[in-house]
């Protein structure tokens, strides 16, 4: 296992934010069939095949990872969390599948030129300032073969402006409580969450700000990486709409 430790304030955020904590809440946001059903979009949007090299930056705790690799794709998984990858493996043996899991930095990939497809999943693009964000193209870029297949999923902020009052959402967990307190900053273009928890009679908070582009910032951002052509879709890859939920792009190398 490649181990490549942040440095940065915003990656230390990063490590704190995606700990036990999420993980013990992750089956309450993501149920077996939505998971399946997501899947099934990526693998459509992708072009994939069973002989596909996939790799999912951001993996977490291999929600998406696993099921690319039952389907028969050899599948390498990258994330910032020790927490996340041990249960990633864990699930890994469970099923029988066989994942690469590496400790690392999405802004420094150790590969070039090694797979088919790469995705950035579920709001796992934008954790950094645009500098950062940028380099994570330009990384993803380099780890694809020539023909090579970039998808990444994110909220609208179109979506996320009209409704950019201050929010709150909540989830339980048995006794445990996530609470979600959002607030959409339209000038910086940034989803700022304030998250507690409360578990096991303890109270944590944790905060995490992501920023969201429009589609002719991608087209922007991509191309310098190296990308030709850039397309939109909405969440699953069905039509996009302004005021859906999800913007997916999908860039071709």
């Amino acid at each position: 296992m490649t181990n490549r430790r942040f440095t940065s304030d915003s990656s230390q955020k990063i490590e704190t934010y995606f700990s036990h904590d999420y993980l013990h809440f992750g089956n309450v946001v993501h149920s077996i069939e939505a998971s399946d059903r997501e899947v099934e979009a990526i693998w459509a949007l992708l072009e994939l095949g069973q002989a596909s090299s996939i790799l999912e930056i951001g993996c977490g705790y291999g929600r998406i990872t696993n099921r690319l690799a039952k389907k028969g794709a050899q599948v390498t998984g990258l994330d910032a969390s020790p927490t996340l990858l041990k249960e990633a493996e864990a699930r890994a043996a469970e099923l029988h599948v066989g994942v690469e899991y590496v400790l690392g930095d999405m802004r420094s990939l150790p590969w070039e030129n090694r797979f088919d497809a790469a995705l950035l999943w579920y709001t796992t693009f934008g954790y950094f300032d645009d500098v950062d964000n940028e380099r994570v193209l330009h990384q993803a870029a380099s780890a694809l073969r020539k023909g090579g297949r970039l998808l990444i999923d994110q909220h609208n902020r179109f979506a996320m402006i009209r409704d950019r009052a201050r929010t709150c959402d909540v989830l339980q967990c048995g006794d445990d409580l996530r609470i979600d307190i959002l607030d959409y900053d339209a000038l910086t273009d940034r989803r700022n969450v304030e998250r507690v928890i409360v578990r096991n009679g303890n109270v944590r908070r944790t905060r995490i700000s992501i920023r969201h582009y429009g589609f002719s910032e991608y087209v922007r951002m991509l191309r310098s990486a190296g990308f030709e052509t850039v397309d939109a879709y909405g969440q699953e890859g069905t039509q996009f709409t302004s005021y859906g939920p999800r913007l997916v792009i999908v860039a071709h190398k």
